[in-house]
């Protein structure tokens, strides 16, 4: 198997997985609950390194550190980055011996609040390059939350707590999503305009997105911007409701676990939209690894993605 990390069960302070926000009527935030007068599963940590860093619009600098207050904690053993306001591009290489010249654009998730940088960014790049893919993760811009970790978990937990249906998203949240999908748009044509430095085909640079990563991928995809769209999607674990395809839809691939509490249980309407406007779909519908299994290790079956994944790609000549 390829590139999952084994990981221990969480504290006993944890309930379950649940992720949630709105998107129309679904949820699409990830984190853990936790039970009642537990302390905030969350911790400030330093920054962590980021060597080789590309910022994505020139007026930003190339590869500087990001704005000041931008947060970095650890929650549940995995990183996550939050108030990120300058938007930067990792690329992780292959061994020239190894590299096939696909790159494919990773967008972790995180409720457009935060980027779990690892489980759904450093994690699954590092895994495809071992593979001969060369990988970049964009960290995208994020709704503005307090410094404070007390009150952004509160504010978390609180939008976890309202019910989805009919819930209007706040303009914050809103504008947040545009960012992230201008930003897949501005590092879609970044990767493009120096493929003949990373000795990538132009018209093989694909887009993986997980959980909010997963739906912007779909936004960018789907967007009026016919120069950056992607030659491939891979939204994991993204909402499974009806869109409009583009003209001539792209080749996807699509992960999801029937106990995911956000969209295990939407039906399969994004996959068979796709179909109907010819485009080839691969679903893959676990049934178990909740919401948010990444490239962790979970003892499901969702564990096996990553591996099918990289088959539906060589099957597909990526």
């Amino acid at each position: 198997m390829v590139g999952i990390q084994k990981k221990a069960g969480l504290s006993g302070a944890i309930l379950t997985l649940v992720c949630g926000a709105f998107l129309g009527g679904a949820a699409w935030a990830q984190t853990p609950t936790r039970s009642e007068g537990a302390a905030d599963p969350i911790r400030r940590i330093a920054p962590l390194p980021e060597p080789n860093a590309i910022a994505i619009y020139p007026d930003a600098g190339q590869g500087k550190p990001a704005a000041s207050g931008e947060i970095w904690t650890m929650s549940f053993d995995q990183p996550w980055v939050r108030n990120v306001t300058r938007p930067t591009l990792t690329p992780f290489m292959p061994a020239p011996d190894k590299a096939n010249g696909t790159a494919i654009l990773i967008l972790p998730g995180g409720g457009f609040l935060f980027n779990s940088i690892d489980n759904e960014g450093w994690g699954a790049a590092r895994a495809l390059a071992a593979q001969g893919y060369t990988a970049f993760v964009l960290k995208y811009r994020t709704e503005p939350t307090s410094s404070d970790d007390h009150l952004f978990w509160q504010a978390f937990v609180t939008r976890l707590s309202v019910p989805a249906a009919g819930t209007p998203k706040p303009d914050s949240a809103r504008r947040a999503m545009d960012l992230a999908r201008e930003d897949g748009q501005a590092a879609l044509r970044l990767i493009r305009a120096r493929a003949a430095e990373w000795k990538i085909d132009p018209h093989r640079v694909g887009m993986m997105g997980f959980s909010a990563g997963a739906m912007t991928t779909l936004n960018t995809t789907l967007a009026d911007a016919p120069d950056a769209r992607p030659d491939f999607i891979a939204p994991i674990y993204g909402a499974m409701t009806n869109v409009t395809p583009p003209p001539h839809p792209q080749p996807m691939f699509v992960a999801l676990a029937a106990n995911d509490p956000l969209f295990g249980k939407q039906g399969f309407g994004l996959v068979e939209s796709w179909q109907k406007a010819g485009g080839q779909v691969e679903l893959h519908f676990y049934a178990a690894g909740d919401h948010g299994f990444g490239v962790q290790h979970k003892g499901t079956t969702s564990d096996l993605w990553l591996d099918q994944f990289l088959a539906w790609l060589r099957a597909n000549h990526f």
